[in-house]
C-alpha cells in the first residue's frame, strides 16, 4: 500500500501526539494550534500557519481563499479540531479543501477527545 508523504506524515502525527500527551483534552482549539506550532519547530517540520490558499472552480481561481490551520512541507493540509468527536462533516471539509486547492493529502487532527484522533485523507 502506497502512503503519500510517509516520512512527513509521521513527523506531523508524532508532533500532534506529543501535544496531546502533554496537554490532554479540554482546551480550546487555539491552544492546541499554538502548542502544535511549537512542537513543529522543535521537530523541524516545515509549515506555514493560517496560510491562505487559492480555491479553484473549473480551473478558474476564485476571489475567496481558504485559510489552512497549517500547510506542511508545501503539500499537506493540516486541519485541527478540539471536539468531543469527529464526524463525516469534518472529513468532508478536508476533502473539499483538497479538491479546491488541488493538494493530495490532508490530515484531520482532533485534540478534543480523550485519545488523540487523526485521519489521513487522500484525494
Amino acid at each position: 500500500m502506497l502512503i503519500y508523504y510517509k516520512h512527513e506524515s509521521f513527523k506531523i502525527i508524532g508532533a500532534a501526539m506529543e501535544v496531546h500527551n502533554e496537554l490532554g483534552h479540554g482546551f480550546l482549539e487555539k491552544v492546541y494550534h499554538e502548542a502544535l506550532e511549537i512542537e513543529f519547530l522543535k521537530r523541524e517540520v516545515q509549515f506555514l500557519k493560517e496560510h491562505k490558499l487559492p480555491i479553484y472552480y473549473k480551473n478558474t481561481k476564485l476571489s475567496m481563499v481558504y485559510s489552512a490551520d497549517f500547510v506542511c512541507y508545501d503539500k499537506i493540509i493540516i486541519e485541527i479540531k478540539a471536539l468531543s468527536e469527529l464526524n463525516t462533516e469534518h472529513t468532508a471539509q478536508v476533502i473539499n479543501y483538497l479538491k479546491a486547492t488541488k493538494m493530495k493529502l490532508g490530515i484531520l487532527i482532533n485534540f478534543g477527545s480523550k485519545s488523540l484522533e487523526f485521519k489521513r485523507i487522500l484525494l
